[in-house]
Parts: structure tokens; sequence; C-alpha cells
């Protein structure tokens, strides 16, 4: 005869395979993904999994870093203009090295250093905050956020990404917001950012000291680049992140010098060498980037020894200037 539960087995049960369930979810979701491409030919060299949606944690700070710089440019607005830290800033959670507080002050430049070096959550929340506002005046939007957003998303349509959304400006998970790309729409993201000047000058450093305002006093910071293999190796940018859901993630940027060649009309040809490395969800996110780009490397200086063949468009990752 079959004993019933007890309401505490019951309970206990309950919560045991609650738990269960989450741990499945989240270890199915960290199932590494990864790809190696080289920026300027487009020639995917490895990958791995490459088109599985995942979150992607502090990664989609690249777009709110390139949505910033581009509205700058558009707008003619200099960086050096003072944004105020909003007030929901302060249930954000997460990175803030700057300890910074609703109603202080900084400029959206040093904002840009703090998001991109620091992993800043508050920093990419005001920049979002007041560049959206301009966005929202010009295009609508219930929220300043929201209009921010939209442009996330807009620019990751107009660069391909077709399996990415953006939830927010910072990359945090939560119960309303859950963001999703891939290791190839990341990669579309990287080679994108990295053609911007401006964008590499803030990615390659690996810390910087940089100030923000409160009551009129000035606060200085020195900040570190959350990028372990900054300046290791060719490496020059350009992010990364954690969350549990996403766990461990690195976009990785290594560069050679440029291919010099002479032309029989006495010209002179150059060909850049850069190579973008997209790891999600690995447990060793900075050993598998380092072995994807010594491995990467090989496999591209073997693929133009052969004289750069391609049989199949797929083989090449497309990256558009958008409009």
């Amino acid at each position: 005869m079959r004993r019933k539960s007890s309401p505490r087995q019951f309970v206990s049960r309950f919560i045991f395979g609650g738990f269960a369930l989450f741990f499945a979810i989240t270890s199915l979701l960290r199932a590494e993904s990864y790809i190696a491409v080289e920026a300027y030919s487009g020639k995917i060299l490895l990958e791995l999994d490459a088109d599985r949606k995942r979150p992607v944690a502090s990664l989609a700070k690249v777009a709110t870093a390139m949505v910033v710089l581009d509205w700058a440019e558009l707008s003619r607005t200099s960086l050096a203009q003072l944004a105020v830290v909003p007030n929901a800033a302060a249930t954000l959670g997460g990175s803030n090295p700057m300890a910074m507080v609703p109603g202080d002050q900084i400029s959206l430049r040093e904002a840009m250093y703090s998001m991109l070096l620091g992993s800043d959550n508050v920093a990419a929340y005001t920049l979002a905050e007041h560049v959206g506002r301009s966005i929202q005046s010009r295009a609508g939007g219930r929220t300043a956020q929201g209009a921010f957003v939209r442009e996330m998303n807009q620019l990751a349509r107009g660069l391909g990404m077709t399996r990415s959304r953006f939830a927010n400006p910072h990359g945090m998970d939560t119960a309303r917001e859950k963001g999703i790309s891939t290791a190839r729409d990341m990669a579309r993201l990287a080679i994108y950012a990295m053609r911007d000047t401006g964008f590499q000058f803030y990615v390659k450093q690996s810390q910087r000291t940089i100030a923000c305002y409160r009551g009129g006093q000035k606060r200085a910071f020195k900040v570190s680049n959350t990028h372990a293999l900054i300046g290791k190796g060719g490496v020059n940018g350009i992010k990364s992140g954690n969350t549990v859901l996403a766990g461990p993630c690195a976009a990785t940027s290594s560069e050679k010098k440029a291919i010099v060649q002479k032309l029989p009309n006495g010209t002179t040809n150059l060909t850049g060498r850069r190579l973008i490395v997209i790891s999600l969800g690995s447990p060793d996110r900075w050993g598998i980037t380092q072995t994807l780009i010594t491995q990467g490397w090989g496999a591209y200086e073997g693929w133009r020894r052969q004289g750069s063949p391609v049989t199949q468009a797929r083989e090449l990752l497309s990256v558009p200037i958008p409009r």
C-alpha cells in the first residue's frame, strides 16, 4: 500500500524539483558556443554552435556604446556633455566600480570608459537615459530607455543580427528583461564596433583614471579593464561579460600588422588582419579564447597560402554598414 506524501514532503519535492529544473535549464543555456572570424575578409575560421540563441551578458554594452557613438556623430553632440545618474539606476545591482548614486553627474565620455572597461551597469543605464531622451524627442517612444533599446535593436537588424534581441543597455537578466543573441551575431557586432577608431580607443586600454561629480565635488577613480587578455599577444579589445544565465562570455579582437604587397603598376596594396573571437558560456573563456586565437590565425594563414578560396557563401560573414 502506497503512503500518501505529507505536506512537508510535497513541498520538499516541489522545491527540489524546481532547483533541478533550474540547474538543468542553466546547464543547457551555458553549453559553450564560439566563433572565430577574420574581420577584413569575413572568413569564418572556427565555430561551434554559433547560431545557438542565448544570453550574452555585458557584451550587450558593445551595442550600447555604438548607439551612443553613432548618436553623438549624427547629432554633433560632444561626449564632454554631462549626464545625471537617474533614480532608477539605484535598483540595478551588479557592477558599479565608481559607486555612483542617483544625482551624480558624469560626462558621456567618462561613462563610456566606465561602461566598457569596468562593465559599469549604472554608467550604461545613465548613457541610455541621457541619449534615449534625445532619441525619444525625435522618434517618440514611451520611455527614454525604451527609445534607446529600440535603437540598439535597429542597429542589430542593420548588421544582419537576425537572431538577436536586446532588452536593456547593460545586459543583465531580470524577470522582465532577457536579451538574446548568438556567437555569430555578436561577431557581426564586434566587427562593426572595431571599425570605429573611437570605440577602439576606449576598449584597448587596460585601465583609465576617470571622474564623476557629486554635489559639485569631483570624485576620481581608476577603472580597470575586465577583459583579462587586453595587451597580450596582439589583443586590442573588446569586452567581457558574466551573468548566471549567460555564464562567462568574451568578445576579443586580436590584430596583426597589415600585409604589404607591391603591385606590378608600382602601387602598394595593404591587407588588414584582425581576428574576432566570440566565446559564450565557456567556464574557461580566457583559455578557450587564447586557443581560438592561436588556431584561428593558423587557419587564416593556411587559407591565404591556398589563395583564399571560397566555395560557399556561408564561409564568409558579411557585416554591412547600417543605414
